[in-house]
């Protein structure tokens, strides 16, 4: 289904845009060189998620993934992002809801909270009173503004919270991760993975019984 979507428009079907295989070719090289100097530069890897969330919805809307004879966006995204293909949605959707943010504000911030600030965006639409976000953003801690976007959002104080860690082999994670997905998915995505992981094991508590001795 997620393949599909680079075939519409608006409920529409598209026709497939001309190929520009030159500015294809630059595109998709400038996509590999940032992906490539992430891996490089890891205490920095998230200094050009501005440019590489452009990027990317210019290969989305351009089609240029027919360069490489792929079949879809989505198989494009499975290339580039083996691990995770969220954090590409995650830059592209900064793209195109903070429109109104300048680049080098948006930079300064770090992609984390610019994610934040989409929530925020979509949900106010024209109202999204962007300068006092942007220096709330600025001004911040990551936690606490991310409070201060759950306030917003739903009016009311969030409760009391901590981070889990979890020690994970690489073999588990695909279905970790799929798990997670798909229960973002059911419930909606703006859902946090806190909140999908809670009902995951709320699920399984559902269908088990700690008295049972035998699973």
């Amino acid at each position: 289904m997620i393949g599909l979507t680079s075939l519409w428009t608006n409920g529409r079907t598209a026709v497939a845009p001309e190929l520009n295989r030159r500015r294809a070719v630059f595109v998709l090289g400038k996509i590999d060189e940032i992906l490539s100097w992430e891996k490089t530069k890891e205490q920095e890897k998230d200094a050009r998620f501005v440019e590489l969330g452009e990027y990317l919805c210019e290969v989305r809307s351009k089609q240029y993934w027919r360069l490489e004879r792929l079949n879809s966006f989505d198989e494009f995204l499975a290339k580039r992002f083996p691990d995770s293909r969220r954090k590409a949605y995650y830059l592209m959707t900064i793209h195109e809801h903070l429109t109104r943010v300048p680049k080098p504000q948006l930079r300064e911030i770090g992609w984390v909270k610019a994610r934040e600030l989409v929530k925020v965006a979509r949900r106010d639409g024209p109202e999204f009173a962007c300068a006092p976000w942007v220096h709330k953003a600025k001004a911040l801690p990551r936690e606490q503004f991310q409070r201060e976007v759950e306030r917003h959002l739903t009016g009311k104080e969030t409760e009391p919270w901590e981070i889990i860690y979890f020690k994970l082999y690489k073999s588990q994670l695909p279905v970790v991760e799929k798990a997670l997905e798909t229960a973002a998915l059911m419930l909606g995505t703006d859902r946090s993975r806190g909140y999908c992981l809670e009902m995951i094991c709320a699920d399984f508590l559902a269908g088990a019984r700690l008295e049972d001795t035998h699973p």
